[in-house]
């Protein structure tokens, strides 16, 4: 598929909130991975220049170590790279961050519950990433109950939204049932869930609950799938592959058409180190999967 002059605008927009984001986003976990910050930090410009103004986070996006488990060298904090890219911020970016869960070099990942451990976590994000309000904070679950109400931890950070702090409020890794549970304390503007064309379909109802409630959905590892933080190592699948040499395109920007192609409401946050990629993954956002395509992929 050309990728010629193809951006992130051509997959439209959204609004998290009162900031409009187009949704062809961009996921920044991957770029710690590669000692080389040089090359990271031009990764992030162009993702800017190809129209990009929705980038995903998190403090503990950091190598070596970190979600990864990767690299050598000095520790790279994804939020720092992309300080260090693109501060001044252009008006119309939007950084998403998560909370939740944090991680520390000798001690590993530890979740926060309380709200002083909540609130270390957001000024460690507004730290790193050199600004005074964060745009969007998701509160990222456990796979458990948790040891502390969601309601408790929701409403913690509600309360520093209402200090400024942050601008609006998601949820990530939850459960329908978890988003009525927080609807009375503060709005959700996202819900960032595991998801993609062969993954985790038992969240289609899911899917289409929040866009009835304007609730942006934004799957994580929707080129991963299962594979999650070892990225697209699986065989894409035959569905997929057809669908590719049918449109000429490759598989992953397939999967990305697939997914905005499952509501407006819907975001695309691909991650990737490749420069080749980026530009791969952008152009996905002009890729129109017919009727017939879809129902091969169902």
């Amino acid at each position: 598929m050309p990728t010629d002059e193809i951006t992130a605008a051509a997959a439209g927009t959204w609004t998290l909130g009162d900031r409009t984001v187009r949704r062809m986003g961009f996921g920044s976990m991957r770029i710690t991975a590669n000692p080389d910050r040089e090359r990271a930090i031009a990764l992030l410009r162009r993702a800017v220049e190809l129209g990009v103004n929705h980038i995903d986070t998190a403090a503990f996006y950091v190598s070596p170590g970190g979600t990864l488990r990767v690299g050598t060298g000095p520790a790279r904090y994804a939020t720092e790279l992309i300080h260090a890219a693109l501060a001044p911020y252009p008006d119309d970016l939007v950084i998403v961050t998560k909370v939740g869960f944090g991680y520390d070099p000798v001690d590993g990942f530890r979740e926060a519950v309380t709200a002083a451990q909540l609130r270390a976590q957001v000024e460690e994000n507004l730290r790193r990433l050199g600004r005074d309000q964060l745009d969007v904070v998701n509160l990222r679950l456990g796979r458990g109950p948790g040891a502390v109400p969601l309601a408790e931890r929701f409403g913690a950070l509600a309360e520093l939204r209402d200090a400024g702090l942050i601008r609006h409020l998601g949820l990530s890794n939850v459960r329908p049932e978890q988003l009525d549970e927080v609807a009375g304390i503060a709005p959700v503007v996202c819900v960032q869930n595991n998801y993609g064309v062969d993954a985790y379909r038992e969240q289609d109802a899911f899917v289409r609950a929040c866009g009835e409630r304007g609730v942006a959905f934004v799957p994580f590892f929707a080129l991963a799938g299962t594979s999650r933080e070892a990225g697209a190592t699986a065989a894409p699948g035959a569905a997929v592959e057809a669908v590719a040499r049918d449109h000429s395109v490759t598989p992953s920007q397939v999967r990305l058409a697939w997914t905005l192609h499952q509501g407006p409401h819907v975001l695309a946050i691909p991650g990737t180190s490749n420069p080749l990629h980026l530009e791969e993954n952008i152009a996905a956002a002009a890729l129109d999967l017919t009727p017939e395509d879809l129902t091969r992929l169902a």
